[in-house]
């Protein structure tokens, strides 16, 4: 029965918009980074701009850049989904830019929902350039 469960859960989560699994990624990702900063603490202004610097689109683009080596042929099938069906216009970066930080968000999204582990895995890899201020 537990088995049938998670065999169902798989098959909502694969029929989950590249969209839908990039917004929970942000959120996921956004969340990882913020506990990344919050030692040692420091003036939450400081706190902040640390945080905002690294999940902003060129960030996820680079930190996508630094996984690619890595990444299973799902992952860059979830990453191909996301960048075809980012259709939104950006405002102040390249689409290209757009396309590659809404990949990052769903493979994030992916993982997060459907195998936490991996996702730690490769999210250890990323270099956040941690500083104490």
């Amino acid at each position: 029965m537990a088995s049938e469960t998670t065999t169902n859960q798989l098959t909502q989560i694969e029929r989950l918009s590249p969209i839908a699994l990039a917004y929970i990624g942000d959120a996921v990702f956004e969340l990882y980074v913020r506990t990344m900063f919050l030692m040692p603490p420091k003036r939450m202004a400081n706190y902040h701009n640390q945080v905002v610097t690294q999940v902003r689109a060129e960030s996820q683009a680079n930190h996508l850049s630094t996984l690619l080596p890595y990444l299973l042929d799902t992952e860059k099938d979830i990453l191909r989904r996301a960048r075809n069906a980012s259709t939104a216009k950006p405002r102040r970066l390249s689409r290209q830019t757009y396309q590659q930080a809404t990949g990052f968000e769903a493979l994030i999204g992916y993982l997060h929902l459907t195998n936490p582990t991996r996702l730690q895995e490769l999210l250890s890899k990323l270099d956040f350039g941690l500083i104490d201020n």
